[in-house]
């Protein structure tokens, strides 16, 4: 169920805006007077090399890290308007390290952002599990018996325990292998549009990008030089940016094809 508060949101008002958003860390520009709405339900992949400002700009969002110049919004308020920590409580937040609590069974790490909310609920924690595909009988494990991809699928548990509609994703897949990297992925997505999630998904790999999202925003040293669906990109369009990023997957494509001519 959507908060009253999203439920009512005007519909043309977009769920996240970047307003000349400009970060430097001394003479470093590491994101670039960008600027761009994001419409409410959207899933998009913010796309680059290493370096390029993406995982910078996404976490303008939560505040970890705050601009140098510009503004920020979720549903027409800025990001400053409420103290970070309260803030941090409505947005679900996995990075590729995970960050579960060594210490902590897994249900008291999914548990931890409701507790601190004073809403600690085993039944909560059981639907959690199951909608990342998780046995409920790890509950009570700690994080070290599980695989790798099991643990980043607590962490989206804990991401979405507290009903968070936006979710951010940086590098949540990287240290994964591919199978259970591209498994996790088709079951974020699955999750994004079940839930009605808000979701930005900071990635390199372009192909990744072209399958999960609705919307591929492209970024080099500091600034957004594409912005195109999927499907455009594919046909060639974009610009040569984006183009020289989905030309890797496509010659990867061509050559395994070559291997069964």
């Amino acid at each position: 169920m959507f908060p009253a508060s999203y439920r009512n949101m005007p519909d043309n008002l977009p769920a996240l805006a970047f307003d000349r958003v400009t970060k430097r860390y001394g003479a470093t520009i590491a994101v670039d007077s960008v600027s761009l709405e994001i419409a409410r339900g959207s899933f998009v992949a913010l796309v680059g090399t290493s370096g390029s400002g993406k995982s910078t700009l996404l976490k303008t969002l939560n505040r970890l890290v705050e601009p140098s110049e510009g503004h920020v919004t979720i549903d027409g308020t800025d990001v400053t308007a409420e103290p970070a920590p309260m803030l941090r409580r409505r947005i679900g937040y996995v990075f590729q390290n995970i960050g579960l609590f060594p210490h902590m069974t897994i249900a008291q790490n999914i548990a931890i952002g409701l507790k601190i909310a004073g809403r600690s609920d085993e039944a909560k924690v059981a639907e959690l599990l199951d909608l990342v595909d998780l046995p409920r009988a790890i509950a009570d494990r700690m994080p070290d018996a599980l695989s790798g991809g099991q643990r980043q699928r607590v962490g989206i548990a804990r991401a979405l325990a507290p009903g968070a509609k936006l979710l951010l994703l940086d590098e949540a897949f990287g240290a994964l292998d591919p199978v259970t990297r591209d498994a996790l992925g088709t079951r974020i997505r699955a999750l994004h549009d079940r839930l009605g999630l808000t979701t930005i998904l900071v990635t390199h790999d372009m192909a990744e990008a072209l399958l999960l999202a609705d919307r591929v925003l492209v970024m080099k040293t500091g600034r957004i030089v594409a912005d195109a669906t999927p499907a455009d990109l594919v046909a060639g369009k974009g610009g040569g940016d984006a183009q020289a990023l989905v030309q890797v997957p496509r010659a990867q494509a061509e050559r395994l094809q070559a291997l069964v001519a």
